[in-house]
């Protein structure tokens, strides 16, 4: 590879595997303020686990590398041709090498390119400048969090918030929404970008460019600083927590920019993004020779948890599981998994509405999961990374799979809705939410491939793994009596937004 091909591959390499220091420091400082023995403690310690392990064995700390977004700025008369095909270049190699995960997808015909590569992939977004030298910015935003972004036009009516208006406190109001409509559907606790002004398009690209800030950098704008400190203390109010399990961290950082609007247009657009906040930057020569890091103002080193996930009285699942055991289980009971477990996401609850499965389900447990996954030497496959995808996404199918195969158990993230829960009920399953992003964490649980189905139609992230795993821990969420912990938080966090209605930038 040519030069500014390697520093490319080493950029996307460090932000795949390996967090800056300042998001570090955010999670730090959210594990000392979760009590111990809470779920969002035990989520947290599994966070931080992953984080390390991650860092230590050069794999993708979250398995959802989501779609690659750079952003360059180079001198005037520099070849942006050639730099984008420096750029696509090192996308495929580090696909190839399983530091990304092949996400780009036709959006008619749903095939997987398997390198990254497509209409529009990756992003690259390219500014000049009179420097002589060139800055390359990247961030990997997975598509969890990225679902959860969400785009306002004032005026409007907001849940309750009551009436946002065309000012400062309709502006509040949005943003405490935004991370309230969330939930643990983007693996909170979560960062923010918002963006102020603008139209549909730049209103996003703005709020977007707010996550490229330093975390413990203070805004210019002496109006915008006091409405990101207000919204840093308030925020976590809300009681929503690490992975939406309650607690008393829900957001880690809050960065807010503004830019011009037409009369007519008053939008307020927020990116939202996982713990999992994977941005790095680095200057380098226009040779592409690595001048500089950016991000890395010093090193922060975590310690992994002696025990990540506790897993004391722990129930352990292995399928074929009853239905008398299923029905034992309650809300907050931890269970250990063994032996096997097959993998679904999208593609596959689509299929599986209106054809029989390729393997026998009764009794048995589908992971919402999109794996990284790589062959060995001898041939066979292997699990690189394997955390739970946000599972919102299957509702509309989960309560007829469950009942078609007779299925005793889902993982996943984020909870489920109405229709699920009363599937598990009737068909006596349960809904387990795994760490999202802990893709270390559990991939270290797969102990073997057992095969693989769809792949060629689907593409790896969505093909039908067959897995064999051991010790793989998971909390239940809701269970089959009709009881959900995340309907539990969302309802009592309303309360919580309900109390911030009142007027505080007068």
């Amino acid at each position: 590879m040519k030069p500014m091909q390697e520093s490319l591959l080493q950029l996307i390499t460090e932000t795949s595997t390996n967090l800056p220091p300042d998001v570090r420091r955010a999670i730090k400082r959210a594990q000392i303020q979760e009590e111990m023995g809470t779920r969002a403690s035990l989520a947290l310690n599994t966070i931080v686990d992953n984080i390390v392990s991650a860092e230590e064995d050069v794999q993708p700390i979250c398995q959802d590398t989501g779609m690659p977004t750079f952003i360059v700025h180079c001198p005037v008369g520099f070849n942006q041709l050639e730099m984008t095909k420096d750029i696509h270049a090192a996308v495929v190699e580090a696909t190839k090498q399983g530091k990304l995960r092949p996400n780009s997808v036709h959006p008619l015909t749903g095939k997987n390119s398997g390198d990254n590569l497509g209409l529009g992939t990756p992003v690259i977004h390219y500014h000049q400048w009179e420097r002589e030298d060139v800055e390359v910015r990247l961030i990997l935003k997975g598509g969890g969090c990225e679902n959860k972004n969400i785009q306002y036009a004032l005026p409007t009516e907001l849940p309750g918030l009551g009436r946002a208006g065309r000012d400062l406190e309709g502006i509040r109001k949005c943003i405490l929404h935004a991370i309230y409509q969330a939930q643990g559907q983007g693996c909170s606790a979560g960062f923010l970008g918002v963006g102020i002004g603008g139209d549909r398009t730049t209103g996003y690209e703005l709020a977007k460019e707010q996550l490229f800030r330093p975390l413990e950098d203070v805004n210019p704008d002496e109006t915008l600083a006091e409405l990101e400190e207000y919204i840093m203390k308030t925020a976590n109010h809300l009681e929503i927590g690490t992975m939406g399990f309650g607690g008393k961290v829900t957001l880690l950082g809050c960065k807010i920019g503004i830019m011009n609007r037409i009369p007519a247009s008053f939008y307020v657009s927020v990116a939202y993004n996982c713990w999992a906040f994977r941005r790095l930057g680095v200057v380098l020569t226009t040779d592409g020779e690595l001048v500089s890091w950016l991000y890395r103002d010093a090193p922060e080193e975590m310690t992994r948890p002696q025990e990540a996930f506790s897993v004391k009285d722990a129930v352990v699942l292995e399928a074929p599981i009853s239905e008398e055991q299923i029905r034992s289980l309650h809300v907050g009971d931890v269970v250990l998994i063994r032996g096997a477990m097959h993998t679904g996401r999208d593609e596959l609850h689509k299929y599986l509405l209106t054809h029989d499965s390729p393997v026998a389900l009764a009794g048995g447990i589908i992971y919402h999961c999109g794996p990284v996954m790589m062959k060995t030497e001898d041939g066979e496959w292997k699990v690189t990374a394997a955390g739970p995808t946000t599972s919102s996404r299957e509702e509309p199918y989960q309560a007829d799979i469950l009942d078609k195969f007779k299925l005793r158990a889902v993982i996943g993230k984020g909870g489920m809705g109405a229709k699920t829960s009363a599937g598990l009920e009737k068909t006596g399953a349960v809904y387990l939410n795994a760490i999202g992003g802990a893709a270390q964490f559990y991939a270290r649980c797969v102990k073997s491939v057992r095969g693989v189905d769809f792949l060629e139609e689907f593409g790896v992230p969505e093909a039908m793994w067959h897995l064999e795993v051991e010790a793989f821990p998971a909390i239940v969420t809701m269970d089959a009596h009709g009881n959900s912990l995340h309907k539990d938080v969302e309802e009592a966090s309303l309360v919580q937004l309900e109390d911030l209605k009142e007027p505080v930038f007068v």
